[in-house]
């Protein structure tokens, strides 16, 4: 057990940039091309794409192969069941009649294993609108739970991680007081040299775990804060954080959705503010330059922090989640995490439910962020689908940007990281 827990620790520790890698190579590969370089088509446009396997990179011959299309995260319009040759199969993917995205699924069996591999058409999704209600009062009841939190000390306590600091930099384990008498933990890198510094928060993918700080770019010159959102110290042993996320912590996305006052997000949401106001009052900070950015969850929580609080001046943001997710209570895919798709339509297709939902989805957050931002995600996205990305995208009024890494899943490539970050760090540094 111990060496389970060990190994469970080593990767929940790895940076962002690794824990969102390529996905290891298979010894089958599909490859499934759009007859489109980029990609994307006209609505009413008709769509095709070329299916190939290969293994030892020779196109294999003989295998059965299953092909599906169909709108993504919807019941397929079109299988087929062939047996592959030596040339490629061309498949006829047909059209969409409104904007969003068009998905061919493939898999093939050799020796008793499944391949699989997909790839997505786009169909304008710049004109994609949302489905999730934008509520009346919206502003008001975040204006108000933001007036009870500062009513609140931050109450920073902070405990030095010898073993963590570098040459340059400071580490800390820390925590601040949040709402409903519960505390928010992250690890603060400061740097050393006495001065004036730009200031990064970034915040945390689903799930439960540890983290290990921006020890890197605050040795660049940064103060950076890495927060973890579920209320417990983010420095312990991983078997708590295993234990946690299969009992209290299990489905935590869904906890109390039939009260907007209630809700498991509220907490989490309020904490990012908590975090920036630590950030705001520390001495080192240079007063004016504060970015926030994180993937999946992470992407949703930088765009909900940049429209909630008007100190972060720069948010980048990987395939944000819980975008438009009523999109599935109107026949096309809604963000993670699904709350009205399979066996959560039942439990969650509820007035109160669905009402909840639009008071903490990304969409009405994109709608107030007016400050510049760079977003990132591919087509092939199946946790986050790229419609529900588009839902939010298509409605922020500030300045944007959005690179796409088009094959990518719910993953990034080491290069787009980079990207994210260099313009990142450059906003920072060039605002001092």
């Amino acid at each position: 057990m111990k060496k389970t827990l060990s190994v469970c620790f080593l990767i929940t520790w790895l940076p962002l940039s690794t824990l969102l890698a390529q996905p290891v190579e298979r010894l089958v590969k599909l490859i499934i091309t759009p007859d489109h370089a980029d990609w994307t088509y006209r609505i009413g446009e008709p769509a095709r794409f070329t299916i190939q396997a290969y293994q030892n990179s020779v196109p294999l011959k003989g295998a059965r192969l299953r092909y599906e299309i169909g709108p993504e995260k919807m019941p397929p319009t079109k299988t087929e069941t062939i047996t592959l040759k030596d040339t490629p199969v061309s498949v006829d993917a047909g059209t969409m009649r409104t904007a969003g995205f068009l998905r061919c699924v493939a898999t093939v069996d050799v020796d008793g294993k499944e391949y699989r591999n997909l790839t997505t058409a786009a169909f304008e999704p710049e004109k994609i609108q949302p489905t999730v209600a934008n509520p009346a009062d919206f502003k008001a009841f975040w204006d108000k739970a933001k007036e009870d939190l500062a009513k609140l000390p931050i109450d920073a306590r902070m405990t030095l991680l010898p073993e963590r600091c570098t040459e340059n930099t400071n580490v800390y384990h820390l925590n601040l007081q949040n709402i409903d008498n519960s505390r928010f933990y992250g690890i603060l890198c400061v740097p050393k040299k006495e001065g004036k510094y730009p200031a990064i928060l970034r915040v945390p993918g689903a799930g439960v775990r540890p983290y290990g700080g921006m020890i890197a770019e605050a040795d660049k010159g940064f103060i950076t804060l890495e927060v973890g959102i579920h209320g417990v110290p983010v420095n312990i042993d991983p078997g708590v954080y295993l234990d946690l996320s299969r009992g209290p912590l299990r489905n935590y996305q869904q906890a109390n959705l039939d009260d907007r006052d209630r809700y498991y997000y509220k907490r989490v949401y309020l904490g990012c503010v908590r975090a920036v106001d630590y950030l705001a009052s520390m001495p080192q900070f240079d007063g004016q330059n504060l970015a926030v950015t994180g993937g999946s969850q992470g992407g949703a929580l930088s765009i909900i922090t940049a429209a909630l609080d008007p100190r972060i001046k720069w948010l980048g943001a990987y395939y944000p989640a819980l975008c438009d997710v009523t999109g599935y209570l109107n026949n096309r895919a809604g963000g993670w995490p699904h709350l009205f798709a399979g066996t959560n339509l039942e439990l969650n297709n509820k007035p109160d439910k669905i009402k909840t939902t639009g008071y903490y989805d990304v969409v009405n957050f994109a709608r107030l962020v007016n400050v510049p931002g760079y977003y990132s995600w591919g087509f092939n996205d199946e946790t986050c689908p790229p419609t529900s990305m588009y839902a939010a995208y298509n409605v922020i009024p500030g300045k944007k940007t959005l690179e796409l890494f088009r094959d990518t899943g719910h993953w990034t490539y080491p290069e787009q990281t980079e990207k994210l970050m260099t313009w990142l760090t450059a906003q920072l540094k060039g605002g001092r």
